[in-house]
């Protein structure tokens, strides 16, 4: 079996084996396409402080791609004596890397933008002469950013908001989010390049300053649902909207059981499977190895994300247990 379709001791069914094989292809895709756009911007960049922002986000863009494609080289290894549980976690480590630098690289833009603004720093965009003709320089960088937002809004975007579910990848539908939003950058550099054209230099500063602090929200976003994820919080769904809705199927197949008078049950989100503890209080003093064998591989079966499942015949259910499977 080949690496591509396993998650640990998981093999992938074909659906999610088709998705890993596609995710990892757009992620190389965003990787060069966003690499030839940092080249691109770079050229025009001048000294307008909103296009300034918009390429150093640009840069940032790269790191949910090189976390996603590094912590997979760790989330496939098998559970070893050392990690029992496996690797998944790296995907959530990479998670919290690149929140953490969004955050730390957009407080430092905004504090430079406001202090741009409080300055009264007048940007200048010069001119370039091509083919003997002189044209303002700002034109090419309203046609560049008007051009490179075709690719994050248009493509990959939404084909990893696609993925994103399929996987139960929540750094993969962080990325897909932050591709999706670029159209605010794009616009919001425009305006601060035509404000500088118009004589309205503080444009040019609002718009950095207003890109500065979409960078410094999809990091703290992805800050607090990495920490809070990797804390163990009850599993929830890949954009951490709602509890995870196994939990409600795995709680109807233990309650289905003619042997079970009670049932919770705790879930563990690994990163993109899940580790589950299954309490049952019995309806008679003595259950059996083959009666909590059949349930855990009943259990099992309901989903591929399913790593390892515990079944706990117990004298009263645990605090802190999920009894309902809803919010």
């Amino acid at each position: 079996m080949k690496t591509v379709d396993r998650i640990g001791r998981t093999e992938l069914p074909e659906e999610q084996q088709k998705a890993l094989r596609s995710a990892i292809r757009w992620e190389w895709f965003t990787i060069a396409y966003t690499s030839v756009t940092i080249a691109v911007i770079a050229l025009v960049v001048g000294g307008s402080q909103a296009m300034r922002t918009a390429w150093i986000e640009d840069m940032l863009s790269l790191i949910p791609q090189f976390a996603f494609l590094i912590a997979l080289i760790f989330v496939r290894r098998r559970p070893t004596l050392k990690h029992p549980y496996g690797l998944h976690r790296a995907m959530g480590v990479g998670h919290l890397v690149a929140g953490v630098a969004l955050l730390a690289v957009g407080v430092n833009l905004a504090i430079e933008a406001v202090t741009g603004l409080v300055s009264a720093e007048h940007p200048t965009i010069g001119t370039v002469n091509l083919w003997g003709h002189t044209i303002w320089l700002g034109w090419f960088m309203v046609a560049v950013m008007a051009v490179i937002i075709v690719g994050p809004v248009f493509f990959y975007g939404p084909a990893k908001a696609r993925l994103a579910p399929v996987l139960h990848n929540k750094l993969l539908y962080a990325d897909a989010d932050m591709a999706k939003a670029d159209w605010q950058t794009t616009v919001a550099s425009i305006v601060g390049v035509l404000g500088v054209g118009a004589g309205l230099w503080w444009l040019d500063g609002a718009a950095a300053l207003f890109i500065s602090l979409g960078i410094v929200w999809d990091g703290v976003k992805n800050t607090k649902t990495a920490i809070i994820d990797l804390m163990d919080q009850r599993a929830r769904t890949f954009d951490s909207a709602h509890p995870h809705p196994l939990a409600g199927d795995i709680l109807s197949t233990m309650r289905s059981q003619p042997w079970v008078k009670e049932a919770s049950v705790r879930m563990r989100d690994q990163g993109q499977v899940f580790h589950i503890e299954a309490f049952v209080v019995p309806r008679r003093a003595r259950v059996t190895v083959d009666q909590t064998t059949e349930l855990a591989e009943r259990i099992s079966d309901l989903d591929w994300k399913v790593q390892e499942v515990v079944v706990s015949p117990v004298a009263e259910l645990p605090d802190g247990t999920d009894v309902s499977g809803r919010d």
